[in-house]
């Protein structure tokens, strides 16, 4: 059973670690600021899928695999990395269409489309199983009894996703209100969506080279 002080104890810990701009805020501002709100939006929910299904792999033990294993965790590293790139290359390629997405034209990216990729973002981050891993064990009441403790990390795991999709939704709205502004001129909407693409190309990189956190 989860106690009220542990459940504090642990939001204000979890919202410490989310709400510093990481990976996941730069992808979504990306996306914000080359496609929109409505893409954006879409891109939180799937990461936060993504990331609740880390959560859940976490608790049944496996995010230990992920945390030991330096073959895994380059795998699951340069994966994704190199799919944030290749989203990074289309929100550049595609720069140019930002204005008429505003006045009316479909966006080159769909909402389903979009919450695929942030569901494959948000699962291909290594990062999320170690930020999980991290902060889940030490608030876990072990005098419950040891079948109770994936339960209350699951339950603590929840709140964790959560924070963060307040936060990351906080940050695609922001973004998206000065898109607006942006692509009311061509060329400051193209040089907003080469920003948006270039941020997204930087990350990826910067995952790739990202060694793991204990070596």
């Amino acid at each position: 059973m989860i106690g009220v002080d542990q459940l504090l104890g642990f939001g204000l810990a979890a919202l410490i670690v989310i709400v510093i701009p990481g990976p996941s805020v730069v992808f979504v501002v990306g996306r914000a600021v080359s496609y929109g709100q409505r893409v954006a939006v879409a891109s939180v929910l799937g990461n936060a899928a993504g990331l609740f299904l880390v959560m859940a792999l976490v608790c049944l033990g496996l995010g230990a695999v992920v945390a030991e294993s330096q073959l895994v965790f380059t795998v699951i590293k340069l994966a994704g990395a190199a799919f944030l790139v290749w989203l990074g290359v289309q929100a550049f390629r595609h720069r140019r269409e930002l204005r008429f997405g505003v006045e009316g034209t479909p966006a080159p990216v769909a909402g389903w489309r979009a919450f695929r990729q942030g569901f494959v973002v948000g699962v291909s981050n290594p990062k999320g199983f170690m930020m999980f891993a991290a902060i889940l064990p030490p608030f876990v009441d072990r005098s419950a009894g040891a079948a109770d403790v994936p339960a209350q990390m699951f339950a603590l795991g929840c709140v964790a996703v959560l924070i963060g999709l307040c936060c990351d939704s906080a940050w695609a709205f922001a973004a998206g209100r000065a898109r607006d502004w942006f692509v009311a001129s061509e060329r400051r909407g193209s040089v907003l969506g080469a920003v948006g693409g270039t941020s997204m190309i930087g990350l990826g990189m910067a995952m790739a080279v990202t060694g793991h956190a204990d070596r």
